[in-house]
């Protein structure tokens, strides 16, 4: 109780804080829109949701409310052009600040975050002065209110949330792009210096064999030979390069056996243990598949180690892969290895890699990868109760009575004044309560199919969501 006090009064004195701040960022407003000094807005903006961010963090830490930050993603710097020039708009600049002071201008102009945090500002005093009787008498539900207070105005918006999204999924795009330009390069490479460097050799051993099979058999002979041996080390390679593209036992047996095939071919001693009831996506096996080749590959090359151990499991529907080596450890992902090369796999399927390397070793990389297998077999999902199922079902079967006949069709005859009451209840109510026991009526059946459809929503919100269907009255959930 003393310490829900202490947050209290800590909370109300950031008044002494918050007011002068308001002040300052109030004249800034009026001098940036007022008299267009606009070089004072971002400062004004800064100090405005330092103030903000401060308050989410404290709010997070004292009430256990997280408030994750609003604002809309920073715009991009200007690109320059081919010719030399910086384009906003319709409009070409020779140096990029104008366009990048414009972009600026307009992502703080117009992210509603900014005004949203100068509201709160401004109401914030006033918010704690009302709650202070409460604070003083029930700290802890005072304090309560204002974390709920705090997550009305400083939550982000679905904009907000939009973009960040938007953001995140171009910039995956982006390095999905690179990752792509960059395989096709090494896939040509390979074929440009290896395969195509044999093929050529080859052609001019058999010209060599055809000048000579007349004249010295036994030298047309030998080269045969040669071509033959070239030949075959050439189909060695092909397969190499299509084993880079896509493995074949891959394609045919899934992530399991895959990978078991590369620890069989590994210098290491790896142990594998695969524990995953059904297969995922082409896509996601490709990316866990060329993750733990590349892990086991450094492991080998770079650590020095002599064993690995790989566990590929599933959590739910989260997907988690686990690379522990004996190596020399040192393992650093920003120093430009095979680490980052995964990292833009993974960033694909909004996978994390967290790596654990410490001088001497033991290395130990661990990927994730959410929401990648099937729904279906993901962990146990509980079912509905056999009384919410019941009612479930009874709902969907009365509901339409009181919404169609009693309410809706009994309204068609009240207002064309059709004399015939049939059984519809509210036309043998007295006059003026007929049309509230229509709407009433109406009302009922609305809420009863409401209520048909959130009570499975509600118990297993993940399973209604992937298995609900216009088809499917989710009376098994």
């Amino acid at each position: 109780m003393l310490r829900r006090y202490g947050q209290a009064a800590g909370l109300l004195a950031l008044i002494l804080v918050e007011v002068p701040a308001t002040v300052v960022s109030f004249g800034m407003l009026v001098l940036t829109f007022g008299l267009g000094v606009v070089p004072l807005l971002p400062p004004q903006v800064r100090l405005v949701r330092r103030v903000a961010e401060h308050r989410r963090r404290l709010v997070g830490e004292w009430l256990e409310v997280r408030i994750d930050s609003p604002y809309l993603p920073k715009p991009p710097p200007p690109q320059r052009q081919a010719d030399g020039m910086y384009r906003s708009h319709r409009t070409l600049y020779k140096s990029p600040r104008v366009p990048a002071w414009n972009d600026r201008w307009k992502w703080l102009v117009t992210d509603p975050a900014t005004w949203r945090d100068c509201v709160w500002l401004v109401l914030d005093p006033v918010v704690k002065l009302g709650l202070l009787p409460l604070l003083l008498l029930l700290p802890d539900r005072g304090l309560r209110v204002y974390g709920m207070w705090c997550e009305l105005v400083l939550a982000p918006t679905a904009a907000s949330r939009l973009a960040g999204q938007v953001s995140h999924l171009q910039r995956v795009r982006n390095l999905a792009a690179d990752t792509q330009s960059a395989e096709m390069r090494r896939i040509e490479r390979d074929l440009h210096d290896g395969t195509q460097a044999r093929l050529v050799a080859i052609g001019m051993t058999l010209g060599a064999v055809e000048q000579l099979v007349d004249t010295d058999p036994a030298a047309a002979k030998a080269l045969l030979s040669k071509a033959k041996e070239a030949s075959s080390e050439t189909l060695t390679e092909l397969r190499t390069v299509i084993r880079g593209i896509h493995p074949p036992v891959l394609a045919e047996r899934g992530l399991a056996d895959a990978v078991r095939a590369l620890a069989i071919d590994s210098p290491l001693r790896v142990n594998v243990d695969v524990d995953l009831p059904h297969r995922p996506e082409p896509p996601v096996e490709a990316a866990a598949y060329f993750a733990v080749s590349e892990l086991l590959s450094n492991a080998a090359r770079h650590g020095g180690a002599a064993t690995a151990t790989v566990d590929i499991s599933g959590n739910g529907s989260d997907l988690r892969i686990s690379v522990i080596d004996d190596g020399m450890g040192g393992a650093d992902p920003g120093k430009g290895s095979g680490l980052m090369g995964i990292e833009r796999r993974l960033a694909a399927f909004d996978g994390v890699l967290a790596v654990h390397s410490p001088p001497g070793g033991p290395t130990a990389v661990t990927m994730s990868m959410p929401k990648v297998l099937p729904y279906h077999w993901a962990g146990s999902l509980p079912k509905l109760p056999r009384w919410k199922a019941a009612v479930v079902v009874a709902l969907w079967l009365t509901s339409w009575c009181p919404l169609f006949p009693q309410g809706i069709v009994a309204g068609i005859f009240k207002v064309f004044g059709i004399p015939e009451k049939a059984w519809f209840l509210a036309l043998y109510m007295p006059e003026p309560w007929q049309w509230p026991v229509i709407l009433f009526m109406i009302a009922l059946g609305c809420a009863m199919y409401l209520t048909a459809t959130l009570l499975p929503a509600c118990h297993n919100r993940d399973r209604w969501w992937a298995e609900a269907t216009p088809r499917r009255l989710w009376f098994s959930r």
